[in-house]
């Protein structure tokens, strides 16, 4: 199978969380199809199960199969970061894995936060804290240099089996959306820099509906890549 998951496995085998039966020594595996979302975050989970729907896996949280995992994104790039926490939960989870990793690159401020998103302005902000330091700043910023983009890179990762591992055992898939920094938040849907995102001239990402964001944002664009690739090669 080009997905790396061989049917028709009628052999003894061990059993992970997920559900994956890897089998002993040389002989072929079988694997229920179920898909470990490296993130327990309320708000990705929903975006992430909305946008896998129809790829053919069930799709399950850490919390549901009983890990428990922190993984260091110590990489240098968004790629480098999703692949590191999606071959950790592919590992400890014995199946198929989704990671993220997602930034806000605000041209005024040469690109960041970039890849510190997710820690900018330090420990022990929260989203609004972030949002705040953001304004900050920004102070005196005109709305026509406060450019910005979301940017989410996807990865896709198979457990390290000999049995499963093919060319396309570690997958990455970028999305890109542009728009423009607010002067204050508005909204109160999303999450994360969501409020300040302006995606057109006069709403931010966290006044438009759940259906539009997963149509046009960067995680949107990205899973839709990963669940399509998904559909294609492994039903």
């Amino acid at each position: 199978s080009r997905c790396a998951v061989l049917p028709n496995y009628t052999g003894g085998g061990l059993k992970g969380p997920c559900g994956l039966l890897v089998a002993v020594g040389s002989r072929e595996t079988s694997a229920v199809k179920r898909l470990l979302l490296a993130t327990n975050n309320p708000g990705k989970v929903r975006e992430l199960r909305h946008l896998l729907a129809g790829c053919g896996f069930e799709v399950l949280t850490p919390a549901e199969v009983g890990v428990t995992l922190e993984v260091p994104e110590t990489g240098g790039t968004y790629a480098e970061n999703a692949l590191l926490k999606a071959r950790a939960f592919a590992q400890t989870g014995n199946c198929l894995a989704l990671a993220d990793d997602s930034g806000v690159e605000v041209d005024a401020l040469g690109g960041r936060p970039g890849l510190q998103s997710a820690r900018f302005g330090g420990p022990g902000l929260d989203d609004a804290g972030r949002v705040q330091f953001l304004l900050r700043e920004l102070e005196g910023v005109p709305p026509e240099r406060r450019t910005a983009r979301f940017r989410a890179l996807v990865a896709l990762a198979w457990p390290v089996r000999s049995e499963l591992r093919t060319e396309n055992s570690e997958l990455v898939f970028e999305g890109v959306q542009e728009g423009r920094i607010a002067e204050a938040p508005r909204g109160d849907r999303g999450f994360g820099y969501d409020p300040v995102f302006l995606v057109d001239t006069r709403r931010t990402q966290a006044e438009i509906s759940d259906d539009e964001k997963d149509r046009i944002s960067h995680r949107g664009q990205a899973v839709r890549a990963a669940a399509a690739w998904l559909r294609e090669r492994c039903l």
